[in-house]
């Protein structure tokens, strides 16, 4: 399916590996009969007038950078990627996987099923023969530097929390987006991961991060905040890992902020006494991390529409921090390129006006044309932060893309 769906200019595939976390296994979005491209300034209202008038299903993104529309902010910093600030597209034809049941949307169903299943299975290539020569846009030191200049904002009381990053980055051709794709997600299969196309740009996605769903007037959140290494051939140490997680006072502290930050982006527009923590601190594992994931969710408001929500709540506060005007400021204060469509999100909306979005984080994006492959890490940074242990989280969120392109 993904063989046959790599062959389109645009296309959406969202696979939710062994979790199963959101009532299917693969769905995809492939070929475009109509979109909407717009950059901030007033990209929300087009899309809520260009959903009003296109129902069905679409699939698209929201980047980073629609803050400069949501919090009246602006950004100057290098985009080598180039994603629009968003964009959504109706799709041609719709598969939806389940168990052992293919679900087709389209006008000729069994004949893009016999497309499918004539499609070669894909042989897993190199992304590259010699690999990538991979750098960072800060040193160490740099980065250590910068963390001193946030803790002292955060002294002075600017801020709690800040969510801060660094870009890694690299030239030459990548023959093989598939490839790369697979092999990501062979090294770290997520619940949230993506392969997504538009045109000359590639999004090659390994989430585990729920940004926010839309179940009937539900809205349901599911922050991370808090890392830790697995050990997977030492069973001890990877329980005492997970159990230091879970008891982590510097961990739950940033977790608490972000929950406490989703709550309140929710209760702009959920009904008053609806919002509430399902699960506090709960602790994951994923092949290379324990992460520390809590749940929050509401009642949404009769007459609040999809712009009014995704105002309310876009950027996610897992990748901001708190309060999120003032460290998006200190963002791009700090921060050395623009984020694009890194701590953006990828989704797509149900002919029901239900919704499914991640956070667009274990990520590689890719401009073809450019030949300019990009990837961020970042972590939060509080007071009570260790630049050194921070700059080694971002080393170890990393872990997987760099097994992949090296």
């Amino acid at each position: 399916m993904l063989n046959w769906a790599s062959r389109f200019n645009i296309f959406c595939f969202l696979d939710h590996q062994p979790h199963q976390d959101g009532g299917f296994d693969v769905l995809a979005g492939v070929g475009c009969r109509g979109d909407i491209r717009a950059m901030a300034g007033n990209a929300l209202v087009q899309l809520q007038e260009w959903r009003a008038s296109n129902g069905g299903w679409c699939f698209g993104h929201l980047a980073y950078d629609l803050k400069n529309e949501t919090a009246s902010l602006a950004s100057g910093h290098f985009d080598g990627i180039g994603f629009p600030d968003l964009y959504f597209f109706i799709p041609e034809t719709v598969v939806l996987l389940q168990g052992n049941t293919a679900t087709i949307y389209s006008e000729t169903p069994l004949f893009v099923w016999e497309l499918i299943m004539a499609s070669p299975e894909h042989t897993i290539s190199s992304p590259v023969p010699s690999g990538w020569d991979i750098r960072s846009r800060f040193t160490r030191d740099e980065y250590l530097a910068v963390v001193a200049k946030l803790r002292r904002h955060i002294l002075r009381g600017d801020c709690y929390e800040i969510n801060f990053c660094q870009e890694f980055y690299a030239t030459g051709a990548m023959p093989d987006p598939v490839a790369v794709y697979r092999k990501l997600i062979q090294v770290s299969p997520n619940p949230f991961s993506a392969l997504y196309r538009l045109e000359d740009r590639y999004c090659i996605c390994a989430s585990p991060e729920r940004f926010l769903q839309k179940t009937d007037n539900r809205l349901l959140s599911q922050p991370i905040k808090g890392t830790a290494k697995r050990f997977p051939y030492d069973e001890a140490a990877d329980l005492a890992s997970r159990n230091q997680l879970r008891e982590s006072r510097k961990e739950q502290s940033e977790n608490v902020m972000v929950v406490d930050l989703v709550r309140n982006d929710l209760s702009k527009i959920c009904g008053e006494g609806s919002v509430q923590v399902d699960e506090l601190f709960g602790i994951y594992p994923f092949p290379q991390v324990y992460q520390m994931i809590s749940t929050v969710s509401g009642q949404l408001e009769a007459d609040k529409t999809l712009s009014d929500i995704l105002r309310a709540t876009f950027p996610m506060g897992s990748m901001t921090g708190a309060p999120k005007q003032r460290v998006m400021q200190l963002i791009e204060q700090y921060e050395l390129t623009r984020r694009g469509l890194f701590s953006g999100s990828i989704g797509y909306m149900d002919p029901d006006g239900n919704f499914d979005f991640n956070v667009v984080i274990r990520s590689i994006l890719y401009n073809a044309t450019a030949q300019y492959l990009s990837f961020q890490t970042g972590s939060a940074i509080t007071f009570y932060s260790d630049g050194a242990q921070e700059y080694e989280e971002c080393l170890l969120k990393a872990k997987a893309i760099m097994t992949v392109l090296q």
